[in-house]
């Protein structure tokens, strides 16, 4: 199955519900900078920094220096293990489902 470090370092990541705003908005634009986070949040620079320390650090961003400026941008890799465990699951309960759908019809002729 699928690494759980890795799985449970996302799932962290995506948690928080400020962090997973701030994610959207990285993922909605191609590069962005601290300062343009902050000014579309209710939340500090300090805080969108400590956002992105969590998100970057779970692989779902990344970062690009230029001068005094910091960009950055969505990692999609980062959400691979979630993807997998998802689809993993999705199998799961497409089976069970599966299973239901012909039992109700073997009840109800």
């Amino acid at each position: 199955m699928i690494e759980a470090a890795s799985i449970t370092a996302v799932m962290r990541a995506l948690a928080d519900p400020t962090r997973r705003a701030v994610f959207e908005q990285i993922v909605n634009s191609d590069e962005i900078t601290v300062v343009e986070l902050t000014r579309a949040s209710s939340v500090t620079q300090g805080a969108i920094s400590q956002h992105l320390k969590a998100l970057k650090q779970a692989g779902l961003v990344a970062e690009r220096p230029e001068g005094r400026k910091v960009y950055y941008r969505a990692e999609p890799e980062g959400l691979e293990p979630l993807v997998d465990w998802m689809s993993h699951y999705g199998v799961f309960w497409r089976d069970r489902f599966a299973n239901l759908r012909t039992l109700l019809k073997e009840i109800d002729p």
